[in-house]
């Protein structure tokens, strides 16, 4: 019976690693597979912002940025996509694929693209979709800022 007990305790034991090592085989596929799909998006997005007219000044640029927590300094790097220019106006272009992601409706998104709009200081952000072949140019008003009364507080 001591035998039967410890080999059901082995056989759990090896099905639990086993499980974990599949777990992460299949995580690790899915994530190469997102990988891909992204980097085809952003080869495509370069095709895509020339041909709108725009020029790539900088691929995957970087900025130190340091945001104020509690009146200190919190050193942070933002890296974009691209920084482009067009018509003496320059624009962070975050390249975004798949079935979400490119909208912004999607709190993600919107979150990164207002964060780049505040640290790179440009003249605005573009929301590139390269499976659509769509580029967006996105703008954030303050509600203080609006005079037109559409972005309101609620009580």
């Amino acid at each position: 019976m001591t035998v039967l007990v410890i080999v059901a305790i082995v056989a759990a034991v090896i099905a639990l690693w086993l499980a974990s090592l599949l777990r992460g085989w299949r995580g690790s596929r899915r994530a190469r597979r997102r990988a891909a799909r992204a980097g085809a998006g952003e080869d495509r997005a370069v095709g895509l912002l020339e041909a709108a007219g725009f020029r790539i000044v900088a691929r995957q640029a970087r900025i130190a940025w340091a945001p104020l927590v509690d009146g200190e300094p919190c050193e942070l790097e933002l890296r974009a996509d691209y920084l482009v220019e067009s018509g003496g106006e320059r624009f962070v272009a975050e390249v975004k694929t798949g079935e979400e992601a490119p909208s912004i409706t999607t709190a993600a998104t919107r979150r990164q693209l207002l964060e780049y709009s505040i640290a790179f200081a440009t003249d605005g952000v573009l929301l590139v979709c390269p499976e659509r072949g769509v580029i967006h140019r996105i703008e954030f008003i303050s509600a203080r800022a609006d005079t037109r009364g559409v972005a309101r507080s609620r009580p």
